[in-house]
This record gives structure tokens, sequence and C-alpha cells, in this order.
């Protein structure tokens, strides 16, 4: 089985310079836990919904929030994006992927195609859940 058999097609990006406001924003609302990082139509990095709270007062939206604390939310994406993705092609085997979370410690990989557009994405829970609909 090939990763573009799991990957999930709907991608959300976002650019270098947008503010962490933004990110948030889309975290906020949707159930996705990555973006990806474009330069015009390049792939430059990855930002997880980890990467931001690490970024991020933890005082944000709650009642002891100061303006230092919403001053977090104006930090751009690039200064907290992890950079140099690892990524892999559709016709990569599943078990590329399950090696590539086994060794590193990142959560998502992004698919890309020969000019490195990104095409897809996979994560761990797409393989277990995938693994899980085959045992049924």
């Amino acid at each position: 089985m090939n990763v573009e058999q799991i990957m999930s097609t709907r991608l959300v990006t976002v650019k270098m310079d947008d503010p962490l406001q933004k990110v948030k924003q889309i975290f906020d609302k949707t159930h996705f836990h990555h973006l990806l990082v474009m330069d015009g139509s390049k792939l430059y990095g990855v930002i997880s919904d980890r990467d931001l709270l690490e970024a991020l007062s933890p005082n944000i939206d709650s009642a002891s929030e100061t303006l230092k604390d919403r001053a977090s939310l104006n930090k751009r994406v690039h200064q907290v994006m992890s950079r140099k993705p690892i990524t892999l092609k559709k016709d990569a085997n599943i078990y590329d992927a399950i090696g590539i979370f086994n060794t590193t410690k990142i959560s998502c990989i992004p698919i890309v195609d020969d000019n490195f557009q990104p095409i897809g994405i996979v994560s761990w829970r797409d393989i277990l859940k995938k693994l899980e609909a085959m045992r049924k």
C-alpha cells in the first residue's frame, strides 16, 4: 500500500509572514493539527498545533490575559515553524512513512510532487485509521 491511498488531500496552507493569530484562528475552526507553510507554490515548512501552543502565551483568551500575552499572537509563522520538512512522494510505501515516524519526532509528512509542491499530507493517525479499517 502506498501513501497516496491514505493521504489527506484537503490541505490548508499559510504564508511564512502570516501572524500566529491567523494560525490560531484556523486551528480553532478546523480539526487540523498541521498547516503547510508556503512561499508561493513551494513548501518551506510545517506548523503544528503543538508549535503554536509553545509559541503563544498560556494566558491567551483567559481572564488574566495582558497586552504582552496578546502580543505573542503577532509573532510570524516563520519564527516558529519547522523548516525543511521531511517529505515523501505519493508512490512511497506506507512502511516508509512508518519508518519516518518511528525515527523522528514529527507527526505528519507532506506528500509532494516532482516540483516539491504539496499534494497531500499523512499523519500517524491516518496510518492507524487505515490499519483499523483493514482489520474490520
